[in-house]
């Protein structure tokens, strides 16, 4: 369990979602390459590349190096990509694609999370036209993404704006806490990546989520709990959780409403008849 809800006296409170193997079982980005193909962005050979991309990304092997090829891969594969376009293939094929591979463990911690009273914030290098839509679909209250330049003709320069990897993902989060008033000591992040080191470091509650080598030596050198998410599972097909403390208040007003009218109905009943 993660603790009571919290106390709104105190500051305020988040936990911090890497999402690539923390939240979702693949890449966010590499998971939409046969639908960009499909819509005519990418040809038949960048889908086999990416999904090479993708198999050594589960293997566990895309080291800091091969992080910075995928980049430097990536952002010359989109060059030229029309934005609108990208958000509505994202968009029609973001439930099929996205929604059977959301870690059950993970979305359970979300709720656990929004029902002690802390904010969600997803912190991915995948791009914002993807990570966006996967924060709404799972219910995050903030996303940070990478993103990328877009020219005048609304599409991709090529060129990337913001980079949210290793220390930067920190920044963000930092910054976060300066602007939403949240005390980090109090907060949670959880990352499979020893690029993430940084951010996890930023908080009071680092948690390695199906940690890489290097990552799960650095948890068990600081005594970093370590969780083994295994069990995708679509949204639609898990037990609700508990409702946010602020539904479960509106509840409870709202039937002490009913009872009090129902009170008066019957008095009112009473001293008709009589």
């Amino acid at each position: 369990m993660l603790g009571l809800v919290e106390n709104h006296s105190l500051p305020r409170t988040a936990a911090f979602f890497d999402l690539d193997k923390t939240v979702i079982a693949k890449s966010s980005t590499l998971t939409f390459s046969k639908s960009f193909y499909q819509g005519g962005l990418i040809n038949r050979r960048a889908v086999l590349r990416t999904a090479y991309a993708q198999f050594v990304f589960l293997a566990g092997g895309a080291d800091h190096d091969q992080m910075e090829r995928m980049r430097s891969y990536l952002s010359a594969l989109c060059r030229g990509w029309n934005v609108e376009q990208v958000k509505e293939i994202v968009a029609e094929t973001l439930h099929d694609l996205i929604d059977p591979i959301i870690y059950d463990e993970a979305a359970s911690l979300i709720e656990e999370h929004h029902t002690a009273g802390r904010d969600v914030v997803i912190v991915s290098t995948s791009g914002a036209e993807v990570v966006e839509p996967i924060g709404e679909l799972l219910g995050a209250d903030r996303v940070v993404a990478t993103r990328m330049v877009v020219g005048d003709d609304g599409c991709f320069t090529g060129e990337v704006e913001y980079y949210a990897y290793g220390p930067t993902k920190a920044e963000a989060v930092k910054e976060l806490a300066q602007s939403e008033g949240y005390d980090l000591g109090r907060c949670y992040a959880y990352s499979d990546s020893a690029t993430d080191v940084p951010m996890l470091e930023a908080v009071g509650h680092p948690f390695a989520v199906n940690p890489d080598r290097a990552l799960r030596r650095e948890a068990l050198t600081r005594a970093w709990p370590i969780l083994d998410f295994h069990r995708p599972v679509r949204l639609k097909q898990r037990i609700p959780a508990p409702p946010r403390p602020a539904l479960v208040a509106a509840a409870a007003v709202g039937a002490a409403a009913a009872t009090a009218g129902l009170v008066w109905f019957a008095s009112r009943r009473r001293a008709t008849a009589g």
